[in-house]
């Protein structure tokens, strides 16, 4: 499919074009992120700025979100594409024959092609609309898998792993009678890359590996895991929900065969997300699901499919959230991202010497190469309680197992407290923390 030009919402230019009228009115970065972003590293105030959530009172308190693992915040520029979208240039897409329908099929597929470039993945072709990562992984298990696996093959699982790439796995291997075979963690919460080595064999079909975990933040050698896993003709999905806010993506660097991520964790609306497949393998796939849109021709006698990525894309897909989306990656990519990796690596340093003067706090995992999760327990109250403490100052965490209890289980554990960090969270939060478990424990 030849995808027009078009400067898309967001202020994000795609490979090619103008703007369609009736989109004019979707803004993105509408002023530079500052000198201090941009020329001298990067300074959390310049994303704090857009973010207007993070400028409101939770019981009486500054709020402070330290729960960007679970969803991030969204800046103004999201929040003001969405409107304008709904307020100027809402239409369906791929069918219809007037200007509206044209101009948001444009902004559509703009979307797809700035998607692609930011995975770096070869082609737009390449990329396909989903809810999310958990529909992705479900997409792949149940259109590629199906059709791939049997009895006797194995799918090698990570325990460092969330629920949604498990599940689904365990659910086609009932389908097919095929396996899946865990592979161990090491005491850091990295991935015993020796038993992972020893379990590939030409029985492994697919591995499936988390691009940084969201309980531990282990960021594993991906790049190196695949290409053991392509010597035995394996198949890699790496699930990026976690990653993609916090470090760029190559997807042809990583050499993946499937790639997903969530938009609303990279500052993007809820209900979109994207997934990347190698396009000869993508070719080979069978729609998942079915209805408008996927389809070229249907008669009682014969229907025809729609060619990639659009074969998957049944029925009318989250416009809307494509053009979040689209704004969202403008906006994060407005950021000098080396900066802001480098200042995430020095919040998450600052964040664990911080923790450190909690009496008898555990964070758990402590692998080399982590994003900034703060997974911990504290003796005497459980995650509950170090949640509802925190909330009452205005402090947002998680508890519970976060989708991830093999991990856990790995400590021992069935539940903890978590803080995850994002570009807009500061050292000043840290504090704030920090200070509030000792006063929880001196409670």
């Amino acid at each position: 499919m030849t995808i027009p030009d078009v400067t898309a919402p967001g202020g994000l230019t795609a490979p090619t074009a103008t703007v369609p009228t009736g989109l004019s009115g979707l803004s993105g970065r509408t002023a530079a992120p500052g000198p201090e972003a941009v020329s001298q590293g990067f300074s959390p105030e310049a994303a704090r700025r857009d973010v207007p959530v993070l400028h409101r009172t939770v019981n009486g308190h500054p709020l402070v979100w330290l729960d960007n693992g679970a969803t991030t915040q969204k800046p103004r520029q999201v929040i003001e594409t969405l409107a304008a979208f709904y307020a100027s240039a809402n239409s369906n897409i791929h069918r219809g024959a007037h200007t509206m329908a044209r101009e948001a099929t444009e902004m559509y597929e703009a979307g797809r092609a700035a998607v692609a470039r930011f995975l770096g993945a070869p082609a737009p072709e390449s990329i396909v609309f989903t809810r999310g990562t958990t529909e992705a992984i479900n997409l792949v298990a149940q259109s590629w898998g199906r059709a791939n696996l049997g009895p006797g093959d194995d799918i090698l699982v990570p325990v460092l792993e969330h629920h949604a790439n498990i599940v689904p796995w365990q659910l086609v291997a009932q389908q097919t009678r095929a396996r899946v075979v865990p592979v161990p963690l090491r005491p850091d919460g990295g991935i015993d890359q020796d038993a992972y080595a020893d379990l590939l064999s030409t029985r492994t079909r697919l591995v499936v590996i988390s691009h940084a975990s969201n309980v531990l933040g282990t960021v594993p050698p991906v790049r190196e895991m695949t290409a053991l896993a392509h010597r035995y003709q394996a198949k890699v999905l790496v699930d990026g929900a976690q990653a993609v806010a916090h470090f760029p993506v190559d997807v042809q660097d990583l050499d993946a065969d499937f790639y997903a991520f969530s938009g609303h964790k990279i500052y993007a609306p809820t209900g979109i997300g994207a997934m990347y497949a190698r396009p000869e393998i993508l070719r080979t796939m069978a729609p998942w699901q079915s209805g408008g849109n996927m389809i070229e021709s249907v008669s009682f006698d014969r229907t025809t499919y729609a060619p990639v990525p659009h074969r998957f894309e049944a029925g009318t897909g989250h416009i809307s959230g494509v053009a979040g989306l689209l704004s969202a990656l403008d906006w994060l990519t407005g950021f000098d991202r080396k900066a802001v990796a480098d200042y995430e690596t020095q919040l998450m340093a600052y964040a664990q010497e911080a923790l450190a003067q909690v009496p008898g706090l555990e964070l758990l995992g402590r692998a080399a190469d982590r994003i900034g999760v703060l997974t911990f327990t504290v003796p005497g109250h459980t995650p509950t309680e170090i949640a509802d403490w925190l909330d009452g100052e205005g402090i947002a965490v998680r508890a519970g197992h976060h989708c991830a209890q093999p991990a856990l289980a790995h400590y021992g554990l069935d539940s903890a407290a978590r803080a995850s960090l994002a570009l807009y969270n500061t050292r000043e939060e840290v504090d704030r923390l920090v200070a509030s478990l000792l006063g929880l424990q001196a409670a």
